[in-house]
């Protein structure tokens, strides 16, 4: 079966994405519900020790503020990275390579199509990858 893509953007950036064994950081979100704001969408994930991380989506520049607990980035901090996720029902992978901006106590990432989905509730999963 061939894969489809959202864009010519997320195709050629799906063969750019590293493997999860070759990936600095790796993080795979379930999102239950979006919250919708003026300007961005939120939601809240819980990571595996229970904690209750915060994630923001914006439009405007491209780039990701991570989040520490969820990604424990360490002493390095990583330059980008992939986020993936596959529409509801369309079934299209989206994948964007976003520069890493800093750290945050929330995951803020910016991104237009990304929350244009998000205010569509069209992904329920983000996979994100961050590389050095």
């Amino acid at each position: 079966m061939t894969k489809e893509f959202y864009d010519k953007l997320s195709e050629s950036l799906y063969f750019e994405m590293p493997e999860t064994s070759a990936a600095a950081n790796k993080v795979f979100l379930h999102i239950d519900r979006f919250e919708i704001g003026q300007s961005y969408v939120t939601a809240k994930v819980e990571n595996k020790h229970g904690d209750v991380v915060n994630i923001n989506i914006q439009g405007g520049l491209a780039g990701i503020e991570l989040q520490e607990t969820l990604l424990r980035p360490g002493s390095r901090k990583p330059r980008f990275a992939f986020l993936m996720t596959v529409l509801n029902e369309s079934g299209k992978t989206l994948v964007r390579k976003l520069p890493v901006l800093g750290i945050k106590d929330w995951l803020l990432i910016y991104e237009d199509d990304l929350l244009l989905l998000a205010v569509k509730d069209a992904f329920d999963e983000i996979d994100i990858r961050t590389v050095y």
